[in-house]
């Protein structure tokens, strides 16, 4: 036979055959200084490029997730002067939707250790004719091994037991590379023989300019949320929607103070400007927001106000500036109790998890390259309960792009200025009550 193919051309076809693509195309950003330029510049002489269209090389149709198996894959369409870092794989459970960096060499010609450079030979770390499971064709799996004072950055994969041309991969100087943090390539790594504490033989490229000059300018923001900002429906059995952090103050929301014991009551200026600011390192003081003290006014406060919600948006540099995160933050002035869902029952668990204040957010992560919307995410409060969560539309939404705040983006300095209230690290409820977004670890790190 010509070929080790044993996949039944009756099966199903697997879902990576097919490309994922957003609704619409990327929408023209307004202008600006290198934000969806296509090219990153990283400093060190090193720029590098975003592909995400592949030509297919090698896959496999068992193991992995769903044993479903994965396909290992080439970037095509490089840009002049680019070459490849790596080969991109990816589980067949899912459809195609990844993508990998190239790189170019823009180092002064008078500089003899460049960027990048070829491989001086390869090794093989896997052939994968011995394997017993279902494949197309017979797959190898290089790792190139670089020069000195470089490091490789991915594999190349071929159908030939001929080891790859040195010229079809480049590897980075070391100085330009980190090895775990930093600028992801979008690469695989394989190893055979199990694992050991020697260093990982890939690694990831590192930005070291410090200008940010690929992250959005504030109409590009701006765009950013108008094209890719989600709607919000609430459950149907939903008590208490969202308010804005306005309404909250000017409805009758009070600061508590309690100073060597003594408790005293404050109001809070509509911009949140009373409110202490900052860390307190005094022991004899604490603070915390409450509602209104009134019974009638509190239990109105508590149910929200929907119409004057608005999404209080953070944006942050992600993965070395190749990208960029919106966190869009919703405010709730209480949070009900859980409820548990018995066959067609829904019974409520009494106060359990029921505070006053709480926030929620959903993250959009966006390629700097071209603006394209790569990833969301989603808040899950105290990681669930561990009962089934049976999500249901009603007619309560909220548009998140409408009257959204714009509340922070550090790398912008003064162009942003932050309201009061997001400097109030204090708690948001109850002595044990939740902090504000400043003090979630989503606020620097990443998402989980």
């Amino acid at each position: 036979m010509a070929s080790s193919l044993s996949y039944s051309k009756k099966a199903k076809r697997p879902p990576i055959e097919i490309t994922f693509k957003l609704p619409a195309d990327i929408p023209i950003w307004p202008p600006g200084d290198g934000f969806a330029t296509g090219i990153i510049d990283l400093g060190g002489g090193l720029l590098v490029s975003q592909i995400s269209t592949f030509n297919k090389v090698w896959t496999t149709y068992e193991g992995g997730p769903d044993d479903l198996g994965a396909t290992f894959l080439e970037p095509k369409g490089l840009p002049e002067g680019f070459f490849m870092l790596g080969c991109y794989c990816q589980p067949n459970n899912k459809p195609l939707h990844g993508w990998v960096l190239v790189g170019k060499d823009d180092s002064s010609t008078s500089t003899t250790d460049g960027a990048l450079k070829k491989p001086v030979y390869y090794k093989l770390v896997c052939n994968c004719k011995s394997l017993k499971i279902k494949q197309d064709g017979q797959g190898y799996i290089w790792l190139p091994i670089a020069p000195d004072g470089y490091k490789a950055l991915g594999h190349v994969v071929t159908t030939s037991l001929e080891k790859p041309s040195l010229d079809r991969i480049r590897c980075a100087r070391s100085d330009l590379t980190d090895e775990s943090q930093g600028v992801p390539v979008g690469t695989f790594l394989a190893q055979s023989g199990g694992t050991n504490s020697k260093p990982l033989p890939i690694v990831c490229l590192k930005n070291t300019k410090a200008s940010l000059s690929s992250m959005p300018n504030l109409p590009q923001i701006e765009s950013l949320i108008k094209t890719y900002s989600p709607y919000m429906y609430m459950h149907p059995m939903e008590e208490y929607p969202p308010s804005s952090v306005d309404w909250l103050f000017t409805n009758g929301a009070v600061l508590y103070e309690k100073r060597k014991g003594v408790i005293k009551v404050n109001s809070i200026e509509p911009t949140g400007s009373s409110l202490p600011q900052g860390d307190t390192n005094d022991d004899d003081v604490t603070y915390w927001l409450d509602l209104p003290v009134d019974e009638a006014k509190r239990n109105r406060v508590k149910k929200g106000d929907l119409q004057s919600s608005q999404a209080y948006v953070h944006v942050k540099p992600m993965l070395g500036g190749t990208f960029t995160n919106i966190v869009m933050w919703v405010f709730y002035p209480f949070n009900g109790g859980a409820r548990a869902k018995v066959a067609c029952t829904n019974i409520p668990l009494r106060t359990k998890d029921e505070h006053v204040g709480d926030w929620e957010h959903v993250t959009l992560r966006v390629s700097n390259f071209n603006g394209e919307l790569w990833k969301v995410y989603f808040s899950q409060h105290n990681k669930g309960l561990g009962i089934r969560n049976d999500a249901a539309k009603s007619d309560m939404v909220m548009d998140m792009e409408k009257g959204f705040q714009i509340v922070a983006a550090e790398y912008l300095g003064s162009e942003i200025r932050e309201p009061p209230w997001i400097n109030y690290r204090m708690n948001w409820g109850s002595k044990d009550g939740p902090k504000g977004p400043k003090q979630k670890d989503y606020w620097r790190g990443d998402e989980p």
